[in-house]
């Protein structure tokens, strides 16, 4: 799958009690956004599908890719661009085996040796991270931090993997030319845009400082 279909920037959408997915999403696709990962924990199986549909819709309308989080089912069944899968959800075989060799799949790692046993069972590209304490992250993994993403960049280069790495957790806009300078793909936010006071703001504010140069060390 041709690299340049996993953007630089990726958003997020949460759970919160003042707005809902679908102006999260609308917002986010205002401010230029092209990649939108739908991260619904805790909903009822009608709710989501519902919000998926109406999230669907309004990526469609302003030519973003939507990828669903965790629900595989719910991906097929909206026709989203792909999904995501954390440690805990549906093997990357079975997923694959649903969604078809077309839909993206995405992973999440914390170490090297997860990144390879991602890269071997083919998914497209690997969320690694957390950059810092996120709390919008159950049972998180070991912080990084700017060292751990060299570390891992650097062994992926030794081992020949050129699966794109996202960068996630916890980055906030002052993070963004370090994080660029480790090499990896590109970053995904979520509460530093969905908590601002601004939120379309906020995101063209990331979009902008990703596209003072166009190209990452990797």
């Amino acid at each position: 799958m041709d690299e340049k279909l996993f953007h630089r920037f990726q958003y997020l959408t949460q759970d919160l009690d003042t707005v809902s997915h679908e102006q999260l999403t609308l917002e986010a696709c205002q401010a230029g956004v092209q990649w939108l990962q739908l991260r619904m924990k805790n909903k009822p199986e009608d709710e989501s599908l519902q919000i998926a549909k109406k999230v669907k819709n309004i990526c469609q309308s302003y030519g973003c890719r939507l990828i669903i989080n965790d629900h595989v089912s719910l991906a097929l069944e909206v026709n989203a661009g792909g999904v995501h899968l954390g440690k805990t959800d549906m093997s990357i075989g079975q997923a694959r085996d649903i969604l078809g060799k077309d839909k993206i799949i995405g992973g999440t790692a914390n170490t090297f040796e997860e990144v390879q046993t991602l890269a071997k069972q083919g998914v497209n590209y690997i969320g690694v991270g957390p950059f810092r304490f996120t709390a919008t992250k159950q049972n998180l993994s070991r912080v990084l931090g700017l060292k751990g993403y060299q570390t891992i960049i650097e062994k992926c280069k030794a081992e020949a993997i050129q699966i794109p790495i996202i960068a996630i957790g916890g980055i906030t806009l002052e993070d963004v030319e370090d994080i660029r300078q480790t090499g990896v793909h590109g970053i995904a936010v979520s509460s530093a845009i969905n908590l601002s006071a601004d939120r379309t703001k906020s995101a063209k504010l990331f979009l902008q400082a990703l596209q003072k140069r166009q190209v990452f060390i990797q």
